[in-house]
């Protein structure tokens, strides 16, 4: 359950599904931000009408706007009137909390009146669902509901609206509220006394809920209003019940509080860099596990589903603070697997529909992601998980995708025969002897290089080298000899085609056409180098050592444009080309895919960098995608014009939007930025019961400290430079004042406070 929220107002709210189960309306329209929701004051004495947003008839009196983590607070003072409204949702609870606080600051008595008003859709789009839904009042807990029967999968669930007081007047019919030449700015129900208790199934669905607040001179008062929805009517009603009572209202803003400062606070980092602190300490695990994980939500998108990939990457960023969310979806994701070994590209919960693709990367992430969750969290047990695969035909000949509902199958298998299969099926070979790129492989804009069937992706190549050799080790831990002995067979053939036929003479190309014409290559007018055939090269530690120095030295020479603060995707962007990628090429040039920045592909390059020894350009190059670092100055700010505390999936790179962010909030780059700001660089990495401390930083960074919660137990690490040297250097390490040798520390969940002193040593030659 959650809601969106803007600086102008609440927006959007939803249950179990931020596509397919809307209570209230979803709007990406980034000018007029029109908000489904809306509180309303009017002051009985003047009949001033306003509200304590600044939509939808914000008053003239500045606004101030703080977002937290699961929070957003409005403060505003008008009409005498000091206003603060709160909005959360429990974390045990799916309703949204809309509490009020009103001070009068006359010296007279006051009357308000409060009006909380949303617009029903209880589905995807209002204009469908709306004349399914049927209102019902329940006056012993003061509800307005609503259910929509039509409603396939969520017909059943019961919406609510209800208040902290007892009512003084409601209506479930959106004309009588609005008007027929009224708006939300102007609603016509407030330039009349009361409301007309209209509640009639057939209408223009909406619950508005009116009260009345006496203040005497110089008093306040809290209300609040909620909305939610139960699996049922029994359950709608005791949840607006609930959280009538004020008891329960702090202890859900208590528990939400506590539920993300635990989160969020597993791992504090302090480095020489603040803008890295903020982006590390918080925001970027707050945007992956809120808006990716769980919300699916954002303003760009609301799609509610779970891509395969897509989160299945997201959650290795779970991996220090709640391992246990990442091992639950890694489970999940397994039950969307064919019995083929393909995946679903995306789906909906909670029915599982959603949509098989001929997408050649999406069933490599399952093997991938179980690799890293085993190897940082030691719990083999996982591999042993039994789970169902999904069934249906295959797709046909003509068919580029299908979408519907799978029916499991009865039989079960392990999660390590789920990653076997995906392996096998993913382990296809092209004339260059690379793996077949399908629809699409990492970039789906690239879905026409291989329409016909016999494109072949290099940067796939990498990555599936990177699975078979990594679960090459698994299989020979489990006593699987002969699959080991295969995927090392195939390891090395792979190995040997991506040399003999992926090198351009200066980097890497990205992929072949079905006709075997090359992509990414020096000879081509357009897309000349791609970032991550070159990153890829380093991060599966496939590529031939002085070949992938050189083609990271072309990314940084290409690619990364630190005038501008840009890290490219690709250059330069198609436009004029006879070829047809894909859709890639109906973006403009310099948008998203299309030669702009994609931060998904540059934290990869930094990552390299990183794995390469080379601290100053890693850490340049995450200071230089730091969203915080574009919007540091009014100059700034004027030309990203995105928020500056979340990561953009895109910036734009090519005049006259140079430097403007594109896709905020939902995108993978969150999860990728923070573990190369606490993995990549300051060289964190979780193995069992244990630390691996690695760092990649300056050589001018006078060190760092980092306070790492295990189980209990708490890790004041901290880490210092000589001054000289810098990534590479061996470390002495203290606990507790007890030496350890090597770079291992050994996790205990004893409950206690470990001190832990390292030095980077300059080694003398």
């Amino acid at each position: 359950f959650g809601f969106l929220v803007s600086e102008s107002g609440s927006g959007t709210t939803w249950a179990l599904n931020s596509g397919e189960n809307r209570l209230t309306p979803w709007s990406n329209d980034p000018v007029t931000d029109r908000p489904g929701e809306a509180l309303y004051l009017r002051d009985e004495e003047t009949a001033d009408v306003w509200s304590p947003t600044p939509e939808p008839c914000g008053a003239r009196a500045p606004y101030l706007v703080r977002h937290g983590a699961g929070y957003t607070i409005f403060e505003h003072h008008s009409h005498a009137l000091r206003q603060r409204l709160r909005l959360f949702v429990p974390p045990d609870a799916p309703v949204k909390i809309i509490q009020l606080r009103l001070e009068n600051a006359t010296q007279r008595p006051r009357r308000i009146t409060v009006t909380f008003y949303a617009e029903w859709v209880l589905g995807v789009t209002r204009a469908v669902a709306a004349q399914f839904i049927i209102p019902e009042f329940d006056d012993a807990s003061q509800a307005l509901l609503a259910r929509n029967p039509w409603h396939l999968e969520f017909g059943e669930r019961v919406a609510f609206a209800a208040a902290s007081k007892r009512l003084h007047g409601l209506t479930a019919d959106r004309s009588e509220f609005l008007g027929r030449l009224g708006s939300l700015s102007h609603p016509a129900a407030l330039g009349r006394v009361g409301l007309g208790s209209t509640v009639q199934a057939g209408l223009d669905p909406c619950a508005a809920l009116q009260m009345h607040i006496d203040l005497p001179p110089g008093g306040s008062e809290e209300v609040w209003f909620l909305l939610g929805q139960g699996v049922d009517r029994t359950e709608a009603v005791a949840l607006a019940k609930r959280f009538q009572d004020s008891a329960q209202v702090e202890q859900a803003w208590q528990a939400t509080n506590d539920l993300w400062n635990n989160l969020l606070g597993a791992v504090q980092v302090h480095t020489p860099d603040p803008a890295m602190d903020l982006m590390l300490n918080r925001w970027l695990l707050y945007q992956s596990l809120g808006c990716r994980i769980w919300g699916r939500s954002a303003l760009y998108q609301s799609s509610g589903a779970f891509g395969f990939r897509d989160q299945l990457q997201d959650v290795m960023a779970l991996i220090h603070a709640a391992p246990e969310l990442a091992r639950r979806h890694i489970l999940t994701a397994a039950g969307r697997q064919f019995e083929a070994g393909d995946v679903l590209h995306w789906w909906h919960p909670p029915s599982g529909r959603g949509v098989r693709t001929r997408c050649s990367d999406d069933l490599l992430w399952l093997p991938y992601v179980t690799m890293h969750y085993v190897d940082a969290t030691g719990d083999e047990s996982i591999l042993d998980e039994q789970g169902p695969f999904i069934q249906a035909a295959p797709l046909g000949a003509s068919e580029e995708d299908r979408y519907g509902e799978y029916s499991a199958t009865d039989g079960t298998a392990s999660l390590y025969e789920h990653c076997r299969r995906a392996i096998e099926r993913g382990t296809t070979s092209g004339d260059h002897g690379l793996p077949l790129i399908g629809s699409g492989d990492w970039n789906d804009g690239l879905n026409r290089v291989g329409a016909e069937g016999r494109g072949e992706s290099v940067w796939l190549g990498w990555f599936l080298h990177a699975n078979l050799s990594r679960f090459a080790v698994l299989c020979e831990r489990r006593g699987d000899a002969g699959q080991a002995a295969t995927y090392w067979q195939r390891a090395e053939m792979l190995r040997q085609a991506l040399e003999r036929s992926g090198w351009d003479g200066d980097w890497y190309l990205r992929a072949f056409y079905d006709d075997g014409s090359p992509l990414g290559s020096s000879q081509d007018a357009e897309c000349q180098i791609d970032s991550i055939a070159q990153s890829w090269a380093v991060l599966s530690r496939a590529g031939e050592p002085g070949r992938a120095t050189q083609a990271m030295d072309a990314v940084q020479r290409r690619l990364v444009r630190t005038q501008d603060n840009l890290a490219l995707l690709f250059t330069p962007p198609f436009d004029k080309t006879p070829r047809d990628p894909g859709y890639v090429k109906g973006y403009l040039p310099g948008i998203r895919e299309n030669g702009g920045q994609y931060t998904h592909a540059a934290l990869w390059s930094a990552w390299a960098f990183a794995e390469l020894g080379q601290s100053e350009r890693a850490e340049n190059l995450f200071r230089l995608l730091n969203p915080i670092y574009h919007a540091d100055t009014p100059a700034k700010v004027e030309r990203y014009k995105v928020e500056p505390y979340v990561v953009a999936a895109d910036v734009y790179s090519v005049a006259p939007h140079t430097g403007r962010g594109g896709w905020t909030w939902y995108t993978g780059s969150a999860a990728w930025m923070y573990r190369l700001g606490l993995e990549g660089i300051l060289g964190l990495h979780r193995a069992g019961a244990g630390l691996i401390i690695e760092p990649h930083i300056p050589v001018g960074w006078p060190g760092y400290e980092v306070t790492y919660r295990y189980g209990q137990a708490t890790y004041a690490i901290c880490v210092q430079n000589d001054g000289l040297s810098g990534a590479e250097a061996p470390l002495d390490m203290t606990v507790d004042g007890l030496s350890v040798l090597g770079n291992r520390l050994a996790l205990l969940d004893d409950g206690e406070l470990h001190q832990v002193q390292i030095t980077l040593k300059h080694e003398i030659s």
